[in-house]
């Protein structure tokens, strides 16, 4: 397993191969599978990114909560129009992350990168640099290899999970994995790489996890907006040749350290932070909290955290 980004820079430079070459090397020999078998499995995961996506942004269905629907769709409708500011790149990363999280919402088949909070991302980015700038399928493979790297080491040094570290954990790993991708694709080298990630990393330190009712939507999704435009942002800060002066394992070492001094109110119990406002209250208690879709352990999971917050009812 990587544990280091400098480890991953340093076999770069030894072998004279990019990250995603280091990464399925490493992948080959934990598994023991041969490569093949690996850039299959991906292409697959690939796949099923996509379909969310595509469903995401087809769909006005609600969440089975009933608290989100229809968003991505929407938004997808109104940028472009004259209305919006922001370019066809940043506007297509936005809606591609609302769509995956809607898709999550829904119960539907998604990709955890690297977790189900954080789906959202790094399809987002990988998807829309596709379609703008003409990555093909077995480029995007490689940049699902290159965040999976990244992602090993925050695993090693870190973590992934909002309940261990709050939200900068979820949505800030996938931000980071997914500047990583974004800017090996593009021709950026190892160190740029590098830099994108401690420079997207570094401006989600501290996030917490407060999610409404306990699921994985209110405030997740527009965290996932909101991580993928700084992956985005973080890429080409370091594409452009800015260096961030602390190196990334740093960085990731860092939010781990806070994520062990986060109070537990902020680490997806729904205890604290907009869960725990007179509106995010009300909101859990408007929550569908039975039916189609809460046999599912993601929602079971997320109704238990709920009821032990004293934001569903009991029984």
């Amino acid at each position: 397993m990587l544990t280091s980004i400098a480890e991953i820079i340093d076999r770069t430079q030894a072998n004279g191969v990019p990250i995603w070459r280091v990464v399925l090397t490493e992948e080959v020999e934990d598994t023991e599978q041969p490569e093949a078998a690996i850039l299959e499995r991906l292409a697959e995961r690939l796949a099923t990114m996509r379909s969310a996506v595509e469903r995401g942004l087809s769909s006005d269905a609600p969440s089975v909560s009933g608290l989100l629907g229809g968003g991505a769709r929407r938004f997808e409708s109104w940028r472009q129009g004259e209305a919006s500011v922001v370019g066809p790149f940043v506007g297509r990363v936005i809606a591609r992350a609302q769509a995956t999280m809607e898709v999550n919402a829904r119960m539907g088949t998604i990709v955890a990168t690297p977790t189900a909070g954080s789906s959202g991302i790094l399809p987002a980015v990988l998807f829309t640099a596709s379609d703008e700038l003409g990555f093909s399928e077995d480029e995007l493979v490689r940049g699902l290899l290159t965040a999976a790297g990244v992602g090993q080491v925050i695993v090693a040094r870190a973590s992934v999970s909002g309940a261990a570290g709050g939200c900068q954990a979820e949505t800030g790993s996938a931000a980071a994995m997914a500047a990583a991708a974004l800017t090996e694709l593009r021709g950026g080298n190892p160190e740029s790489v590098s830099h994108s990630v401690a420079f997207t990393l570094q401006g989600m330190l501290g996030l917490v996890c407060d999610p409404v009712a306990g699921l994985v939507e209110v405030p997740c999704l527009t965290r996932n907006v909101s991580g993928a435009v700084q992956a985005v942002a973080g890429s080409e800060l370091a594409l452009a040749g800015l260096h961030f002066p602390i190196p990334a394992d740093e960085v990731i070492d860092v939010m781990g350290e806070i994520g062990d001094q986060l109070d537990e109110r902020y680490r997806e119990t729904a205890r604290g932070g907009l869960a725990a406002t007179p509106t995010g209250q009300r909101l859990a208690g408007s929550v569908r909290w039975e039916g189609p879709g809460f046999e599912n352990t993601n929602a079971a999971r997320a109704r238990d955290l709920a009821r032990a917050a004293g934001l569903a009812p009991d029984g």
